[in-house]
């Protein structure tokens, strides 16, 4: 999901290197810069980029930014891999962050007993974070009805989670629109989506195996580098990748996540990020899993609008985002949070075919 123009953004997207033709030699000084974001990327230490400038309305918010994050992704084909490598060698602070988050890499799941994940899987709520909910939560719901489940059995929603503060003063962990001491991302949280595990114990297991093969899908291998998200325009610690889970890295759980994690991310255990300022504890991280102990680090309920919404620059069937948010009202499933609404007009829509 696209932030507001104050939004957080301290990550910068990261796309492969293209051979460039003669036509376009002429270009590559327009994007000599992107090289250094390639590699903070490459080396797992983002760079922290100024705020934008106020924006007229949200539509157009929205707009703006994905044409200017897909024009960042586009630039980076002109970046000479070579430099970028050896730019990525010389950055000692990037160095650093890559040494912090080895230090701190989880391994070692696959030494627990499948028993011990069956008793500890049934009825258990798993947290994903990696980019926008949005369409996140389109690809849980489907790994749930790939799993058997109903409409009235599905479990997935979009909410906040992974931040040392907790909640706002007043109770409230909020999007962009809300007071600024209840915005998700300044309380140190990144959007998820929550879904809960059967609580049958093999089902439950054959739940997480889905479900993390669907998380796990959802980055694309970026030669010499490894694992980028499918949406990388949503950048920053407020987009960066988590699972949260009982019990976190120590989890009876891990052997399952370890398994599916076939293409050898990173998975980092986390304690928790905070902010200070623009400055992240545990930022958006290039080819790296935050590992929370959702015990400690609960998951919160995002708002009734951004629940079974459309994806970023494409649409789901009504029956996903008017029939099944219809239905988790009636359910109590999602409900309002005390947090401010966005009455955008196909939100003001859904209110007159749900009423």
């Amino acid at each position: 999901v696209d932030a507001p123009d104050d939004a957080v953004m301290s990550t910068t997207t990261f796309a492969p290197p293209r051979a460039i033709s003669s036509a376009r030699r002429a270009s590559r000084a327009r994007f000599a810069s992107s090289s250094r974001h390639l590699a903070a990327r490459a080396s797992a230490a983002p760079e922290i980029e100024p705020p934008r400038p106020a924006h007229a309305s949200s539509s157009t918010t929205r707009r703006s930014f994905f044409g200017a994050a897909l024009a960042a992704t586009l630039s980076t084909f002109f970046v000479d891999a070579a430099s970028a490598a050896s730019s990525a060698t010389t950055t000692s602070s990037s160095e650093a962050a890559a040494e912090a988050v080895a230090a701190r890499a989880v391994g070692g799941g696959g030494g627990v007993e499948l028993f011990a994940v069956a008793e500890a899987a049934p009825g258990t709520e798993i947290y994903f974070g990696n980019g926008c909910f949005w369409g996140r939560q389109h690809e849980f719901v489907e790994a749930e009805r790939r799993r058997g489940r109903s409409d009235a059995e599905v479990t997935s929603l979009v909410g906040y989670a992974g931040g040392y503060s907790t909640k706002g003063p007043d109770g409230k962990v909020c999007y962009y629109y809300g007071a600024p001491d209840t915005v998700y991302e300044r309380l140190g949280h990144g959007e998820v989506v929550r879904t809960r595990l059967s609580d049958d114990g093999d089902a439950a297991v054959e739940d997480l195996r889905e479900f993390a093969k669907t998380y796990f899908a959802n980055f694309r291998k970026i030669r010499g580098f490894g694992m980028q998200r499918l949406d990388p325009q949503d950048a920053g610690p407020g987009y960066r990748n988590m699972i949260g889970l009982p019990g976190g890295a120590d989890s009876p759980l891990m052997r399952v996540i370890e398994e599916e994690n076939v293409n050898g991310m990173k998975l980092v255990r986390g304690d928790g990020n905070k902010m200070s300022g623009k400055d992240a504890s545990e930022d958006d991280v290039f080819n790296a899993v935050w590992i929370y102990d959702s015990a400690a680090l609960p998951f919160y309920r995002a708002e009734v609008y951004h629940q079974f919404h459309d994806g970023l620059g494409y649409k789901f069937p009504e029956e996903y985002t008017v029939g099944l948010k219809k239905d988790a009202l009636k359910r109590g499933l999602i409900a309002p949070t005390g947090c401010p609404e966005m009455r955008e007009r196909a939100f003001a829509e859904f209110d007159q075919i749900a009423s």
